[in-house]
């Protein structure tokens, strides 16, 4: 699209409630497990092998039930809870990665692909692709590496959210599109 000062279509989108099904192109759905049970496959499957972990508690204020930017990390998985269990709300797209050697091997000429400023490659997502999810409770989301992610979004002034990832995540693994540059639309929350 390219003009930022063109008037952006409005995208409504409706939220689905996060369950461990809905969510699975994406990541999981983490909830609440006895005391002494062990590590299986309802346990967040992390990767924080590229990095030092940082877990920390993020204050984020004013973030309404829109956005026209989505972000993803290719080098980590991530995890995102409210504290409190407060309702909150989170636009995703399946990770859209591609490989070294598949870039090397594309004969077709795919214009789709793009290198991140980040140094690896990507397609980016596409406006049909989007959901949006909402989270209520003591549940958390762990998004697969890659997932493209949008938020967390919430209807309250501010909101409290506990985030693992990398300590350098936010530096050196954060590529965005611009949907309303790119792709002349923004999103809004349908709840």
């Amino acid at each position: 699209m390219g003009d930022s000062k063109a008037k952006a279509e409005v995208v409504e989108v409706k939220a689905i409630e996060a369950t461990a099904e809905r969510f699975e192109e994406y990541g999981q759905v983490i909830e609440a497990s006895p005391d002494g049970d062990e590590f299986g496959p309802q346990d967040a499957q992390l990767d924080l092998s590229r990095g030092i972990p940082r877990f920390y508690i993020m204050h984020i204020e004013n973030r309404p039930l829109k956005f026209s930017t989505i972000t993803h990390h290719a080098s980590v998985t991530q995890c995102l809870g409210s504290v409190g269990g407060n309702v909150w709300y989170l636009g995703v797209a399946k990770p859209s990665i591609v490989d070294d050697y598949e870039v090397k091997d594309d004969t077709g000429g795919n214009n789709e692909i793009v290198q991140s400023h980040c140094g690896h490659f990507y397609v980016p997502p596409a406006v049909e692709s989007v959901r949006v999810f909402r989270v209520e409770g003591s549940k958390f989301l762990k998004l697969n590496r890659g997932t493209w992610h949008a938020g967390p979004l919430f209807k309250a002034d501010t909101m409290d959210f506990y985030n693992l990832e990398l300590s350098n995540t936010n530096v050196v693994d954060h590529t965005t599109h611009n949907f309303k540059r790119e792709n002349g639309v923004v999103f809004l929350i349908n709840d």
